[in-house]
């Protein structure tokens, strides 16, 4: 193979993987010149690379939204350092997997088998990402609100462009006006959400193994306070009842006006069949 013919090769691969010039022409010393035996041979490369990241712990990266009509997607993508987090490399890809997202409405076996613009699918290229930048990097949450009667609204904090931020607020409002009274609302609970962090609407709403290992925790907590089991029993059902509340959009103060609860601020809107859907909150370390 000529000098020519091998560099416009190892451009080619380097293009197709994102990985360094010494790593491609190894692979094409190693499989002849041959372009998809050498992304395969990268490939498990890449894995063996990857696989002894895999333990690190990963607490940075980024939070990506992209909203049509009446869907909106949001999708947390982790690495294991803020700088990684600002490589242009990790936000092209992390911008790629937001709008595949939006496709795949959420699902994320469909996200990973999905074609990425290079012809290589999400987990393959997740791999190859790993390999190249040398941190451990992972498909965190992916969330998908379609309704079709319902306004979305967005809240991003800690913005590092366009849709792209450390902290991610989609809110799904039922109503049959959007006047600037329901837009209104909407911006202030998405900013309500981003801040107060609530983890259901209501209260019947939070998961069981949630509550179950509340309910441990203030066990162990009341296990050595000398109370009575009559009394241990009635503050354990007071502590886990004010748990609810405090973690129930509905029930929790209103951030702009802590005076007054969610759900005083919506019945006082007075907007007829106005309902807060659903929503959903990703923030980057959680």
């Amino acid at each position: 193979m000529s000098g020519k013919y091998l560099l416009k090769n190892i451009k080619k691969l380097r293009e197709m993987t994102g990985v360094g010039f010494k790593d491609c022409k190894a692979a094409l010393d190693e499989t002849g010149g041959n372009i998809e035996k050498s992304v395969e041979y990268l490939r498990k490369k890449g894995i063996a690379k990857a696989s002894k990241k895999m333990s690190r712990t990963a607490n940075e990266g980024l939070a990506l939204v992209k909203e049509s009509k009446n869907q909106i997607s949001v999708i947390e993508i982790n690495s294991e350092t803020d700088f990684v987090a600002k490589n242009l490399d990790f936000i092209n890809f992390c911008k790629e997997l937001s709008e595949i997202n939006f496709s795949t409405r959420g699902n994320l076996e469909n996200l990973n088998n999905s074609k990425m613009k290079n012809g290589i699918i999400v987990k393959d290229n997740l791999v190859n990402l790993i390999a190249k930048i040398g941190e451990k990097i992972t498909i965190g949450k992916a969330k998908t609100i379609c309704n079709e009667k319902s306004f979305n609204f967005v809240y991003q904090h800690s913005i590092i462009k366009d849709n792209v931020s450390k902290l991610g607020v989609i809110v799904s409002l039922e109503t049959d006006k959007n006047n600037d009274e329901v837009k209104l609302f909407g911006k202030q609970l998405s900013m309500h959400i981003a801040a107060s962090n609530p983890i259901a609407l209501n209260s019947d709403n939070i998961q069981n193994d949630i509550l179950d290992k509340e309910i441990k925790l203030i066990a162990e907590e009341l296990k050595n306070s000398g109370k009575t089991e009559e009394i241990a029993k009635k503050i354990s059902v007071g502590k886990l009842n004010k748990f609810k509340e405090e973690n129930s959009l509905m029930t929790q103060y209103w951030v702009m006006e802590p005076k007054k609860k969610v759900k005083d601020i919506l019945t006082e809107i007075n907007i007829p069949n106005l309902k807060i859907k659903e929503f959903i909150r990703i923030k980057i370390g959680d």
